[in-house]
């Protein structure tokens, strides 16, 4: 317990078996519960975690049937965690990616009652650049920034973090059966946490790489989905937030700022055909571009700063 709260950690699961031992045997003493939800492995995993939950009461064992990814199996956890009254429910991996050093952390401002959700952030420290993997540390980069836009929590970043804790509050209110399964699972449910006006924190905390995990991230699947998901996510929490259940008109700024940008589109195509046809670019289809872009742009930059605004209070 941590506050006088009781503490659960959720662990996922899928052919773990080199590194949940260690996992397990790191974990800090604050930990009420063990939540460990093995997705269909098909190595020793199950049989490793049975054999510690014959030593630790503590250990909770979930088995899926059939493999439903990792936002899958960190949804049962959360159930779990909602149905038997924690107060506070970690995600820790089990690929031994997160340190157990971070815990206090990462629960301290949810059990204290600061926050409703804190995340952890890698980039905060020195030296993020060197330990993770560069072409990772990119993505992570670009994805944290747009992840901003969609999500409405423009303070926070390292947005693809899994070391996260929720509180009470966040167990009761989303909807575990809804929330995306695959990578991209960090993002979908900052969006779900900002359309109910949850407040969210990130902590530094210290990246940990090369011991012992394998990485089932298809960069070149997440290359093209990611930003597909992030764009459905943030049409989304525009008509959940900004118009079924509170009108705001932003949503003007960004439809103007997409009317226009459309517009430069065409306008663009159209210089580049006429040019290509005279000879030279007309004057009044280059001073329709000029504005049309400067448009786009201003409404656009308008419309985030109203977002920005919205939820200056859900630091």
């Amino acid at each position: 317990m941590l506050e006088q709260k009781t503490i659960a950690v959720v662990i996922p699961c899928y052919n773990e078996g080199t590194q949940i031992g260690k996992v397990i045997d790191t974990m800090p003493d604050i930990v009420d519960r063990l939540v460990i939800v093995d997705d269909n492995s098909d190595d020793n995993t199950v049989e490793l975690v049975e054999a510690y939950k014959q030593k630790l009461d503590k250990i909770v064992l979930i088995r899926h049937s059939t493999n439903q990814g990792c936002g899958g199996a960190l949804a049962s956890g959360y159930k779990w965690a909602r149905d038997n009254d924690i107060d506070v429910a970690v995600r820790m991996d089990g690929d031994g990616q997160m340190s157990p050093d971070d815990l206090n952390a990462i629960v301290e401002p949810v059990a204290s009652g600061d926050v409703d959700y804190s995340k952890g952030n890698r980039l905060f420290t020195g030296e993020a650049y060197r330990t993770i993997p560069k072409i990772r540390y990119f993505g992570n980069s670009v994805l944290s920034m747009f992840t901003k836009i969609a999500s409405g929590y423009w303070h926070v970043a390292d947005s693809q973090t899994g070391y996260t804790a929720i509180g009470r509050k966040g167990l009761h209110m989303i909807d575990w059966d809804k929330m995306y399964k695959s990578y991209g699972q960090p993002n979908d449910l900052l969006v779900r946490l900002n359309v109910f006006d949850l407040k969210v924190r990130d902590v530094p905390v210290k990246p940990v790489y090369n011991v012992g995990e394998k990485s089932g991230i298809n960069i070149g699947k997440v290359i093209f989905t990611i930003p597909l998901l992030l764009l459905r996510l943030f049409l989304w929490r525009m008509k959940e937030k900004y118009i079924i259940r509170n009108f705001h008109p932003l949503v003007f700024f960004y439809c103007l700022g997409f009317i226009f940008l459309l517009l430069t589109l065409f306008l663009a195509v159209r210089l580049v055909v006429v040019w290509i046809d005279l000879g030279h670019a007309p004057a009044m289809t280059s001073l329709a571009l000029v504005f049309s872009f400067m448009s786009a742009n201003l409404f656009s930059l308008f419309a985030m700063w109203f977002d920005m605004e919205t939820n200056k209070d859900l630091k």
